[in-house]
């Protein structure tokens, strides 16, 4: 048999099957959701966590969060002043409320610092970031289909990169996955990636709440010179 044809079929096969073993991104969010939520429990996710804020220099901040999917109903509550203080949002409409009294005048919201704006970044903060790597299938994001590697300190990651449809978002993402576990463990976000701007958030430690596996700790930092800003530690109620 004519061995240049042997060398170039033997070639073809190596080539077929390292093409086999690579993964891209799509595929890879896939298995990487399985791994969070391995019962696809996020789109009807019913859940009560407490968020405790820890922020240099200043005293902790201890959140209230209530997540309900199917009836799109969102709650966040904290004490300011000895009093509670409550925002529910459901789709996009907002109540306010100290202790169990709804505040309706827009003056006295003003006074209390109840933003409606503000409140509906929140809902979409806490659901964003505690939804992930669900999120990514979200309408408006945009998977890069090449799957990336990264060694950070000495650590590799299987890394996705994501950006959004102008109406979503203007941010670069990219998210840090350990190859064997499938966990996330970083995610990082760029203004202007050219600039160096934005942050990086180190995932620690997990909390699986209703079938979800979520970060327990997330310490935000820095991209441009690693300042610590603070640290999020999640708990069930």
């Amino acid at each position: 048999m004519n061995i240049k044809f042997l060398f170039f079929t033997f070639c073809m096969l190596a080539f077929a099957s390292l093409k086999a073993q690579e993964t891209g991104a799509f595929e890879f969010l896939d298995k990487v959701i399985a791994r969070h939520d391995p019962n696809n429990n996020w789109p009807t996710f019913k859940g009560d966590f407490v968020v405790t804020m820890s922020t240099p220099n200043k005293k902790d901040r201890v959140t209230d969060i209530h997540i309900n999917q199917p009836k799109s109903t969102f709650v966040l509550s904290n004490a300011k002043e000895g009093k509670k203080h409550t925002v529910r949002v459901v789709n996009d409409s907002v109540h306010f409320f100290v202790d169990d009294r709804q505040i309706v005048n827009e003056e006295e919201q003003k006074k209390l610092k109840f933003n409606k704006e503000r409140a509906l970044f929140m809902r979409n903060y806490y659901t964003y970031l505690y939804g992930l790597p669900m999120k990514l299938k979200d309408k408006g994001t945009i998977v890069d289909p090449k799957l990336y590697s990264k060694t950070i300190n000495k650590k590799w990651y299987k890394v996705i990169k994501v950006t959004y449809d102008k109406e979503v978002g203007k941010d670069t993402w990219y998210f840090y996955f350990n190859p064997k576990s499938l966990d996330m463990e970083m995610y990082q976000f760029f203004h202007d990636e050219t600039k160096n701007d934005g942050e990086y958030i180190l995932l620690s430690n997990t909390e699986i709440i209703n079938g979800v596996r979520m970060p327990a700790v997330r310490a935000w930092y820095t991209n441009k010179d690693d300042k610590l800003l603070g640290t999020d530690v999640l708990t069930k109620k």
